[in-house]
This record gives structure tokens, C-alpha cells and sequence, in this order.
């Protein structure tokens, strides 16, 4: 058993014989490569996404810069929105059916390219750190936690909206 529930042989029975060829300790560098050599395509798909997503996110900052010592509304509507939307799709498709198909392509395309592209921790990060001066030491701790604290409750919401939607369907085959 691996630690990477997508390279697990219990949950995907053809990877075995793949997975005990491996070393367990295969860099994570080497396993990206191989999803890549599997399938080119959700490569592509995740490019794509991410470059949309990005493209989103800095015509957003582009419009509405954030000011140098206040709270940096663009980037916090941004992860916020972000972190509700993944919370909202994840949980949408995993009540929908297994991690297989147009799901998992959703996923990575939407979740991993889009809202990854969408959402940013180093913008984030910098930021934050730009603030912790003497003088905007308190605005740069609330925003900190603030955004934590907030990105964590919107994916939740997101959860549970999708939770309500789409009722307690069973998860992934699973008697719910």
C-alpha cells in the first residue's frame, strides 16, 4: 500500500504489478512523469485550466490592486471564492461516481488547472509578509488568519451546498 490513495493497488487493482516494480522511495518528480506518460491528455487539460485560471486571477488584480499597507480584498475574494468553488466541485463529483472519466478529467482540469490557477498561496504569502512591519503588523496577522480561517469555511460551505443539492446520494458506490 501507498501513501498516494491514486497509486494505490487496493483501490486500482492494474497499477500492482507497476507499483512493486517501484521503489517506495521514487521521487515525487518521477511519479508526476509517469501520470504524464499515461495520459498526456489531463496534462494538457491541466495546462490549460491552470493557464485560464491564472488569467482570471490577474485581471482580477489587474482591476483592483491591492493597496501596499491595507487588506488585500482582490487576492482574499479571490482564495475565498476559490477555496467555496473546490469544496462545491470536489464533493459534487465524488457523490456523483468514481474518480474515473469525465470526473477525473473535471477534476483536474477544473479543480487542479482552473481553481489552482485561480487561487494563489504565494501571492497570498507575500502579501502577508509585506505587511508584517511595525506599522501594519495587525493588518497583516488578520489577514493572515482571517484568510485561512475564511478559505477553510468556504470550502465547507461548498461541501455542504453540494451535499444539499445533490442530496445523500451514495458516495462512490458506497451504502451511504
Amino acid at each position: 500500500m501507498t501513501d498516494d490513495p491514486e497509486l494505490d493497488p487496493e483501490l486500482d487493482p492494474e497499477l500492482a504489478p507497476r507499483l512493486e516494480s517501484d521503489s517506495a522511495a521514487t521521487p515525487p518528480a518521477r511519479r508526476v512523469g509517469g501520470v504524464l506518460r499515461r495520459s498526456p491528455l489531463l496534462a494538457v487539460v491541466i495546462f490549460v485550466g491552470g493557464a485560464c485560471g491564472t488569467l482570471v486571477r490577474a485581471a482580477l488584480e489587474t482591476a483592483a490592486p491591492a493597496a501596499p499597507a491595507g487588506v488585500p480584498w482582490t487576492t482574499l475574494v479571490i482564495n475565498v471564492v476559490g477555496s467555496l468553488l473546490l469544496g462545491l466541485l470536489l464533493e459534487s463529483l465524488t457523490r456523483t461516481g468514481p474518480d474515473e472519466g469525465w470526473r477525473r478529467t473535471a477534476r483536474l482540469g477544473l479543480g487542479t488547472g482552473v481553481l489552482g490557477g485561480f487561487t494563489t498561496y504565494s501571492t497570498f504569502a507575500v502579501e502577508t509578509v509585506g505587511r508584517l512591519t511595525p506599522q501594519t503588523m495587525a493588518v497583516g496577522l488578520s489577514y493572515a488568519v482571517g484568510s485561512v480561517v475564511l478559505g477553510v469555511a468556504a470550502a465547507a460551505v461548498g461541501y455542504r451546498l453540494a451535499r444539499r443539492v445533490l442530496g445523500r446520494a451514495p458516495v462512490s458506490g458506497q451504502a451511504g
